[in-house]
């Protein structure tokens, strides 16, 4: 059997494994339950997709971003792995087929949405699945104390009484002490279980936080400085827009992206700014996710996130390449009251939530006690203005239906139109000579798309239309002509957000939201928004020693390059007994001989401790000592 490094060599190109990486590969390999804290860009991907290529059997992936989903199995498909995923917008006959192929060994990776794993049509398939792993993807959703639950999530505990020795890997970029016990409970992880933490420490990461009225001349000011690819997160779409042609008037090669632009619009912004065509993105949240990008030299922050998590995740993005990269926040004191007041905001009333429920059942037109798992398309602005609803309220009160597993969301993602013939060779001759002015279609499906009666297959009405000199709109209507004579099955193409019903439509006295679970989601909320404003506006800590112990670890090393540390150590620089004990300890070291740094803090006991640590800290920061590994330290000439 090849080794990690062997399948990391040959699939990935990789010549090595970052740390824990290897580590991580390990515990899977050994068969324990693992939970894997890896930073954004840290390669979490690599950690599950390595072991499930050595052992035998598919992998479950578990992941509730479907435009992770699809570039991850686009990705294992350029290296010649079967991969597929099933996510809202298949059709029932894909995900059957799909289930089928994972049933009888075609595919090595198979990603699931979270709201799929209880469906009966899953469960039968699964049980009879070979299955090596299940790794969990945005982890951290799986726990009510996180900042993204979601209720789906807790269907994956389930999957253990199917296949109760098949090891899980839960993986996650950020997440508390408290949220790290909580998604080892709730996946009813064995008590053998393993934990990898990186530290939440960015060494090249330099975090700035401004408060600042006049944001937009201060980004321009910022990004002149800086130079090279950035990322600006704003709060709103109309707001990404205005930022980026008012960036483009100064002279800043930039552009917007949100979700409300089509899939193809976004497609191509995004691949511009990744070739380095567009240099600044200003985005949305929903920019940014499984993209991997290096060379990101900043990420400004126009507003204040909701919570640190998302924060350090979307900072994150910066400097990948471990090179220096700069993390801004721009913030004002409105900004903070409203984020206060926006936590009565995201608690709209439960009558208020069963409303919006019944309005969005009646806008498509569903009977109680039917819609089970329907995807329908949804356009939330065509909504809100239809029922005459405030689009702030609904926003979230859409969200706690999705929290509470009623509904489920999708931003708009390509679904490319999809062909399968599932009728014989033969009929298909057959149906050719009754139907001979379908046989050139019919001749370029067979020839252009070989894999077209094994599997559901992309294909382009456009590319056809163009070879065989005929309109697009004849294209479609010939092949839907053969879906409805049952040739082959087509589904055309769909790039609009959807929604779906996870459960048949309810009763508003069977419509049940928690009020026990409201308070308490109130209170975690309420909890991460004071935490996220402290973060802002304190300025005596140093910022990644705020996050660091934010997610639960205790070290107090100081960073030396935030803007608060940069402050302090101005402050130090004028301050006499800084310079007096700066004097003392540089007269007592040698550059030829180490000295203990306790016998250094020892001989000059009449100052302060605390402050010759200081002292100790600002010259190894600025080269003018060194330390070595048995705490020893001495001058640099």
């Amino acid at each position: 059997m090849s080794t990690a490094l062997d399948i990391l060599k040959h699939y990935y190109g990789y010549e090595s494994f970052r740390e824990p990486q290897s580590e991580i590969i390990q515990s899977v390999l050994d068969g324990n339950d693992t939970l894997a804290l890896l930073p954004t860009g840290g390669g979490k991907s690599i950690c599950f997709q390595v072991p499930a290529l050595m052992k035998e059997g598919i992998c479950i992936v578990v992941s509730p971003l479907i435009a992770l989903m699809k570039d991850q199995v686009f990705q294992l498909k350029k290296r010649d792995i079967k991969a597929a995923a099933i996510f809202t917008g298949l059709s029932y006959s894909e995900i059957d087929k799909i289930l089928d192929n994972a049933q009888f060994g075609y595919y090595k990776f198979l990603y699931v949405s979270p709201e799929r794993l209880k469906t009966d049509i899953f469960i039968e398939r699964f049980k009879r699945m070979n299955v090596s792993l299940i790794a969990v993807d945005e982890a951290h959703c799986i726990s009510q104390w996180g900042y993204d639950f979601r209720k789906s999530y807790l269907e994956i505990a389930a999957l253990r009484g199917i296949h109760p020795h098949v090891p899980i890997l839960a993986l996650t970029a950020s997440a508390t002490e408290k949220v790290q016990k909580d998604i080892a409970e709730k996946l009813k992880f064995k008590s053998t279980y393993t934990v990898f933490k990186k530290s939440f420490l960015r060494e090249n990461l330099r975090f700035v936080v401004r408060n600042e009225m006049a944001k937009y001349p201060k980004i321009v000011e910022i990004i002149q400085k800086l130079k090279g690819s950035g990322i600006v997160y704003a709060r709103s779409r109309i707001q990404t827009k205005e930022v980026a042609e008012f960036l483009f008037k100064h002279h800043i090669n930039a552009d917007f992206y949100h979700a409300g632009l089509t899939t193809k619009e976004r497609s191509a912004k995004q691949d511009a700014w990744i070739q380095n065509k567009t240099s600044v993105m200003v985005c949305t949240n929903a920019f940014g996710m499984g993209i991997d990008k290096p060379d990101v030299r900043f990420v400004i922050h126009l507003d204040v996130p909701d919570s640190l998590e998302a924060y350090y995740q979307e900072a994150g993005r910066a400097g990948r390449d471990g090179k220096l990269a700069y993390a801004v926040l721009l913030y004002n004191e409105q900004e903070i009251e409203y984020l206060n007041e926006k936590i009565n905001q995201q608690f709209p009333t439960i009558d208020t939530i069963k409303h919006i429920y019944n309005a969005l059942c009646n806008h498509f037109a569903i009977p109680v006690e039917s819609g089970y798992m329907h995807t329908y398309n949804f356009d939330f602005m065509h909504f809100c203005n239809l029922f005459k609803l405030d689009k702030i309220k609904t926003s979230y009160a859409l969200k706690i239906l999705e929290q509470q597993g009623y509904i489920q969301l999708n931003e708009s993602v390509l679904l490319p139109s999809r062909a399968y013939i599932y009728c014989s060779n033969l009929d298909v001759y057959k149906f050719e000579i009754a139907h001979s002015k379908l046989s050139p279609l019919i001749k370029m499906l067979l020839r252009t798309y070989g894999g077209i009666f094994n599997n559901y297959t992309k294909i382009s009405e456009a590319v056809m239309a163009r070879q065989l000199k005929i309109s697009q709109e004849e294209v479609e209507n010939q092949l839907q002509f053969l879906h409805k004579n049952k040739v082959l099955s087509y589904i055309p193409a769909n790039d609009k957000p959807t929604i779906m019903l996870l459960t048949e439509r309810l009763h508003d006295s069977n419509l049940y939201i928690d009020a026990t679970y409201f308070q308490h989601r109130k209170k975690i909320i309420a909890d991460q928004i004071l935490s996220m404003c402290a973060y802002v506006e304190q300025d005596k800590v140093c910022r990644q020693a705020f996050i660091c112990s934010y997610f639960g670890e205790t070290s107090k090393m100081q960073c030396m390059q935030c803007d608060v540390c940069i402050t302090n150590k101005k402050k130090l620089e004028i301050d006499e007994d800084f310079i007096l004990a700066k004097r003392c300890i540089l007269d007592k070291l040698s550059a030829q001989n180490w000295i203990a740094m306790e016998i250094i803090l020892k001989q000059e006991a009449s100052y302060d401790k605390q402050l010759h640590q200081q002292v100790i800290r600002f010259l190894l920061d600025e080269i003018q000592i060194e330390i070595n590994e048995k705490n020893e330290l001495r001058k640099i000439i």
